[in-house]
């Protein structure tokens, strides 16, 4: 695929799952997921919900305003967002945990097609000066992904995205990840994914399981003629404290 942003090395995620697939019907009670942990120790992770109706709409400044005064961003906050934020919710120094994404593939379930890969090199250091080189550096090193796709992704129903990190000395309680992503500022899907326990010290791998909207032919078409106005958040929690945030936009004309 191209069309990656030259600053990305750390991947961030594309969508999310969990084993309570559908949107439409009454929230269920959240289950306590296994734990994570080991070598590239596996399952797969349905998304648990897809939209987020239910929380009253939270801007941006609200969020800010809540961290500023020192508390939490915790998961019903950016549940309650209605756009794509135009900055990072937290500092990269906020991953206490040292969670670093290494690997992350796109693959349509249907029909086990790679779609998307991308690795983060083994010796990677992030770069200490910024483009103008003037030694300051760049917040979104390693928070931000750009990606472009065909038309053709915009219909695919369901899509798994593997995802591999590790983790520093701490362990890791209720990691969750929430995942929105809009168009122009409509939010097309939310998704909402449990890690679990991870263990100090250990590399995991995860599959998410993203079951698309069906969009209108309408919609698919703005979307192919406006890229990169397409926008996802991806917030990380521990413990329902966020301690990440990741960006990312998308462009669907490949191949035009």
């Amino acid at each position: 695929m191209s069309g990656r942003d030259p600053r990305t090395e750390a991947p961030s995620s594309v969508n999310g799952s969990d084993p309570d697939p559908g949107s439409s019907g009454p929230a269920r009670e959240r289950k306590k997921p296994p734990a994570v942990g080991g070598v590239l120790k596996k399952r797969l992770n349905k998304s648990r919900r897809s939209e987020s109706d239910r929380k009253g709409p939270v801007t941006e400044e609200e969020l800010r305003e809540l961290r500023d005064l020192g508390r939490d961003i915790n998961p019903d906050g950016v549940l309650g967002l209605r756009a794509s934020t135009r900055d990072y919710l937290c500092k990269p120094e906020d991953n206490v945990f040292c969670i670093d994404f290494t690997r992350f593939k796109i693959r349509d379930m249907e029909t086990g097609t790679v779609l998307f890969e991308i690795a983060k090199p083994a010796h990677f250091a992030p770069e200490e000066e910024d483009e103008d080189g003037n030694g300051g550096a760049d917040p979104s090193v390693g928070r931000f992904v750009r990606y472009q796709f065909t038309p053709a992704f915009l219909r695919l129903r369901t899509v798994g995205a593997t995802v591999e990190f590790t983790v520093g000395d701490r362990p890791v309680n209720n990691f969750r990840m929430i995942e929105r992503h809009y168009f122009r500022d409509r939010l097309l899907k939310s998704f909402d994914f449990d890690f679990g326990f991870c263990i100090p010290n250990s590399r995991n791998t995860c599959e998410h399981i993203y079951e698309f909207p069906q969009l209108s032919e309408d919609l698919i078409q703005q979307m192919v003629e406006h890229p990169y106005e397409t926008m996802s958040d991806s917030f990380y929690f521990v413990d329902n404290k966020l301690i990440m945030h990741n960006k990312a936009d998308y462009a669907y004309n490949g191949g035009q």
